[in-house]
């Protein structure tokens, strides 16, 4: 099923979201629930929310019956947690 997803991602759904300066990581499928990650401006984006539903939720289901849902898994880079470690450091400090 992971090469379907992914055929469905590469056609269908990541054409879409570079048109917006987005794209997509798929991370995996367990039980029908497909895990993705969005990446550019989708990763911040107030609609993000309605494009899992509308776009690639809708998407992957009408090609692939066996998937369910399609949740997002929050990604946030070392870097980012090693610069919110070092800030609240120095805020306890002082």
């Amino acid at each position: 099923m992971e090469e379907k997803i992914l055929e469905v991602i590469d056609k269908n759904i990541r054409p879409y979201l570079n048109s917006h300066n987005g794209d997509i990581q798929f991370i995996g499928v367990k039980d029908g629930v497909v895990k993705i990650r969005l990446l550019g401006q989708c990763s911040n984006c107030a609609l993000s929310k309605d494009t899992v539903k509308n776009v690639i939720e809708t998407s992957l289901k009408l090609k692939i019956e066996q998937v369910k849902k399609v949740e997002v898994v929050d990604y946030i880079s070392q870097d980012t947690l090693d610069l919110a470690k070092k800030i609240l450091n120095k805020d306890l400090d002082d």
